[in-house]
């Protein structure tokens, strides 16, 4: 008799849920929601934010699942109290300022320091997910800047 036979046998004979049953995968696609266009003044082609965490005084934090189309990149910004980025789909670009571009694919883990002053987006030709976690909200969550120029951006080698 097979495991799994054996395994339905003996949940059935127990008077137990059968846990030999397999589970369907998940359905492909977008973690979450693309959500609402993204506030123009910051952001250069289009960027889509979904809302996950509102900040609150329990917690500190803000997060929001972030999608940004091929080509699609915020400002130059701060961060008082720095950002974390969780890439969830696609490839796109980190730089902070004075440093080269770092490409950005799925399940990179982004660090941005306290004020240190960076952007991030899609690359030209593939689109980007990430999650955006923004702690310690009460040092301020965001200081936007100049945009990306597109000799800037197309500077990755």
């Amino acid at each position: 008799m097979t495991r799994l036979a054996l395994t339905t046998l003996l949940a059935l004979s127990l008077g137990l849920p059968n846990t030999a049953q397999t589970i369907p995968p998940a359905a492909p696609g977008p973690v979450f929601p693309r959500g609402e266009r993204a506030p123009a003044p910051y952001f250069t082609g289009e960027v889509y934010v979904y809302p996950l965490v509102q900040d609150d005084p329990a917690f500190q934090c803000v997060s929001s699942s972030v999608t940004f189309r091929p080509g699609a990149r915020s400002n130059w910004h701060v961060h008082p109290a720095g950002q974390l980025l969780l890439v969830t789909e696609g490839v796109g670009y980190y730089q902070e300022k004075g440093q080269p571009i770092r490409l950005l694919r799925r399940g990179e883990v982004v660090q941005a320091l306290p004020g240190v002053e960076h952007w991030h987006g899609a690359s030209p030709t593939q689109a980007l997910t990430h999650i955006a976690l923004n702690v310690n909200t009460e040092k301020g969550i965001v200081n936007w800047g100049r945009p990306v120029t597109t000799q800037e951006y197309t500077s990755y080698h």
